[in-house]
């Protein structure tokens, strides 16, 4: 069964030039190199000739989970989103209740997630535990080190 993904337009974007990438770019890269190991010779003792065609049995799987994650990506109308709720694409402004920090992130497709640009994953477990909350709404979310109590203050687009 495929699963239908959600995306900023962005992001399938970048996608889909990874996509490009991968076939027009490092198809033929992997296509040389096992061009250069066949005319190596024997091909039963050739290690690189093994190593190359490893190499694109790997990139021919990378680019078939591509291809079916973008024909199943949906992407989503910033301008139809709910902010009464924490869905995808909310930036939802949370504060720790354990030592009064406040955080803001843009909850995201697990590919786009990128914490540097406070972009996390709906299935992280601050994002799971975060869906479908309101503000006010006092979330316990089990981490690796633990369970810690936030206050959703703030959702926006």
């Amino acid at each position: 069964m495929t699963q239908v993904s959600y995306y900023t337009k962005e992001g399938l974007e970048k996608l889909n030039e990874e996509l490009h990438q991968l076939k027009s770019v490092e198809r033929s890269k992997i296509s040389m190199q096992i061009a250069e190991a066949r005319e190596k010779g024997d091909l039963s003792e050739n290690a690189e000739y093994d190593a190359a065609k490893e190499a694109q049995g790997l990139l021919e799987l990378k680019i078939s989970k591509l291809e079916t994650i973008v024909a199943n990506a949906r992407i989503i109308d910033e301008s139809q989103l709910d902010t009464s709720k924490a869905l995808i694409l909310s930036k939802v402004k949370i504060k720790n209740l354990t030592n009064n920090m406040v955080m803001e992130y843009t909850l995201v497709s697990e590919k786009e997630a990128n914490l540097k640009e406070k972009r996390i994953s709906v299935s992280s477990p601050i994002g799971e535990g975060l869906l479908g909350k309101s503000v006010g709404d006092i979330v316990e979310i089990t981490i690796p080190s633990g369970k810690i109590k936030f206050e959703v203050v703030e959702i926006s687009r």
